[in-house]
């Protein structure tokens, strides 16, 4: 039980992240790269992409 949430609380931030990454005004080429990172290591990329992915000028995450 406590794994399935676990996995679907993953599952739903990869997705956030991803959606993020493709509304983010970043080349289509890093685009690419980024969600095969968070959807090649879920996990990993995930927490790679939160401290070094796309932001705004202000430090804010795109949205």
């Amino acid at each position: 039980m406590i794994t399935s949430l676990i996995g679907l609380l993953i599952f739903c931030a990869d997705i956030f992240a991803i959606v993020n990454i493709v509304r983010s005004s970043l080349p289509t080429g890093n685009k690419v790269l980024w969600c095969l990172l968070v959807f090649v290591l879920p996990v990993l990329g995930l927490i790679i992409w939160f401290a070094a992915g796309p932001r705004d000028g202000k430090g804010l995450r795109l949205n």
